[in-house]
């Protein structure tokens, strides 16, 4: 495939370019603040796929370009606000989208396992912490927010509660999502189960950015050929 890499400047744009050959795919364009193209508007030239680790302010002028040309998109970027998150279930009708917060199949793993496992303690006190590198910008991470999501199917009346920073009795439906910035922390994300008898503890460590870059080159994998929609790393699971 050629492969439109927006974003092509950061350190995950580059980790992707540096593995695209790896997986048999050649760069079409690098989109960045510093060129060589400033937008998807200003290459025309032949490309299979687009992947996103840019900004999400970013986001309405990437579907537009992918939607003109019928080219399917991993985004890969987190941050995205609820209307930014309903263009691309909007643009999804039109152009196969790959959608994460997290490109790590392990975050997968931990999404279904947290998911299990509130399911099968339908009364235990749940909480979720999550650590970063001290430039991140959103609080709390798409990641977290990914876990707290896949909880939330099974129980739909969970209200997030983001930093606990007043007095007062935890309610039952809470979620506690909390968020420690250090360093250069890559990603750390932990989710807590407690019944009040026993503690379970689920634990993700990301170790090195390329996890990320593999995961967004697996989801390229997996569009090719599939028809307009919205596919997550769930979808790639089964």
């Amino acid at each position: 495939m050629q492969v439109i890499v927006h974003g092509a400047s950061g350190r995950m744009g580059q980790q992707i370019i540096r593995l695209l050959p790896a997986y048999g795919h050649t760069l079409a364009a690098g989109i960045s603040a510093e060129g060589p193209y400033y937008s998807m508007a200003e290459y025309d030239g032949p490309a299979d796929l687009v992947i996103d680790f840019s900004h999400h302010t970013a986001t309405a002028g990437l579907l537009d370009a992918c939607r003109a040309r019928r080219l399917p998109a991993v985004i890969a970027t987190t941050g995205h606000t609820p209307e930014e998150r309903a263009k691309i279930e909007a643009a999804a009708g039109e152009i196969p989208i790959f959608f994460s917060y997290n490109m790590s199949l392990g975050i997968a793993l931990l999404a279904r396992l947290a998911k299990e496992t509130a399911a099968l303690f339908p009364d235990a006190d749940i909480e979720i912490v999550e650590a970063h590198h001290n430039r991140k910008l959103d609080v709390p991470s798409g990641t977290a927010l990914l876990l707290a999501d896949a909880i939330r199917e099974v129980r739909p009346e969970a209200e997030y509660v983001i930093g606990r920073h007043e007095n007062g009795q935890r309610r039952r439906q809470e979620i506690g999502i909390h968020s420690l910035r250090l360093g250069s922390e890559v990603g750390t994300h932990e989710v807590i189960v407690t019944t009040g008898t026993q503690t379970i503890t689920l634990k993700h460590e990301a170790e090195d950015r390329a996890l990320f870059a593999e995961g967004a080159m697996a989801a390229a994998e997996f569009l090719k050929g599939k028809p307009a929609g919205l596919y997550t790393m769930q979808d790639l699971m089964r």
